[in-house]
């Protein structure tokens, strides 16, 4: 006969193990992160120190060519000249097409000829005037036949003078838009004439940097981001009033060398403040809170967690006005590691330099 567990006493011989096992395991896992808290933090840090800042403020502008045309013909009617030297430099008044003027060519022949025949009859009145021979009124009608007549022919030579599509200025030409023997209207256009020996920047800032933006000041312009072609700009105006829509002020200057490509993206960097020591650390080393930022010093070897007050930032640094000072040694890696009033070990001491040189990398 099979005898119950509980009656050989077994259960009470499983529970006692089962508990010991368990009080065992207690005592071991909290030795583990209790050795693994007693060692230090492994941290780089920088000494902190004032170092010149430059706060250059980056707007992004466009290039400008000092002088740019549509070519549009003043009148509709077909293409019966069309010179138009793709990418070559014209002076001012070249001819680069003539609208069919067979009308009006007509219409000045007809005009020039009545001219004749109205000058000739108010000369014989005139003669005739002069000794009575005439009365003033028949005079006066014969001069004033003249006089329309040559009105008539000035407004058919300005009507002329549209169907001519001549350079406003002397300049290179961009591409031809339309083929000889095309039906123009005055929204074709023919091609396009920019003078480039002069070249202009526009580009925009915010209105709290107006202040900065004096005629005459010189601007630093990159030109070439792939190539990092840094150029000189001067200021020659801003717009008087400020976009209401995005609150910029407009500015123009003008690129020294006179060189670019019309259209061409560049960034404009106007210095708002020079020749100014201020302690740098880096971006990375910044904890954000929802009030404060701060950023960690060691302190007799542990780590002591400050607020800071920021200022102008760059590409990798940024400026620390209030909470650091001069000597200050400032914890740049391992920062989300190290707990506050935690022992940390230095690593290595860094510089501004060498750090942004790895980040670049």
């Amino acid at each position: 006969m099979v005898r119950p567990l509980q009656d050989l006493g077994i259960i009470p011989i499983i529970s006692a193990l089962l508990i010991l096992i368990s009080s065992c395991k207690d005592k071991e896992e909290p030795n583990k992160p209790r050795s693994q808290a007693n060692q230090p933090t492994i941290v780089d840090v920088i000494v902190a120190a004032p170092k010149s800042l430059d706060n250059l403020v980056e707007a992004n502008g466009s290039i400008v060519a000092n002088e740019y045309v549509e070519l549009h013909p003043e009148t509709s009617g077909r293409i019966t000249f069309l010179d138009v030297p793709e990418g070559a430099y014209v002076e001012k008044g070249f001819l680069f097409a003539r609208i069919n003027d067979a009308d009006l060519q007509a219409q000045m022949e007809k005009s020039k000829v009545l001219l004749d025949l109205y000058q000739k009859t108010e000369e014989r009145n005139k003669k005739l005037l002069a000794i009575n021979g005439l009365n003033q009124a028949d005079y006066d009608l014969a001069l004033n036949n003249v006089n329309s007549t040559r009105a008539d022919i000035d407004y058919t030579q300005a009507q002329i003078d549209k169907t001519l599509i001549r350079a406003p200025f002397s300049g290179t030409v961009g591409l031809r838009q339309v083929s000889p023997g095309a039906y123009v209207s005055p929204s074709n256009i023919i091609a396009t004439i920019q003078q480039l020996d002069k070249i202009k920047i526009d580009f925009t800032l915010p209105e709290q940097y107006s202040v900065l933006i004096k005629r005459g000041a010189v601007l630093d312009v990159e030109v070439d981001a792939t190539n990092k072609i840094h150029r000189k700009a001067v200021i020659l105006a801003t717009e008087p009033q400020i976009n209401l829509s995005s609150r910029n002020l407009k500015v123009r200057a003008i690129l020294q060398d006179g060189q670019g490509h019309p259209g061409a993206f560049v960034k404009v960097f106007v210095n708002a403040r020079t020749d100014k020591k201020a302690i740098l650390v880096p971006t990375n080393s910044l904890i954000p809170d929802d009030k404060n930022n701060q950023v960690i010093l060691i302190k007799e070897g542990k780590a002591v967690f400050v607020n800071v007050q920021t200022g102008i930032r760059e590409a990798n640094n940024v400026e620390i006005t209030k909470g650091i000072h001069d000597g200050d040694t400032v914890v740049v890696t391992g920062v989300l590691f190290a707990r506050p009033q935690s022992a940390v070990k230095i690593r290595s001491v860094k510089t501004l330099e060498q750090l942004a040189a790895n980040h670049n990398n």
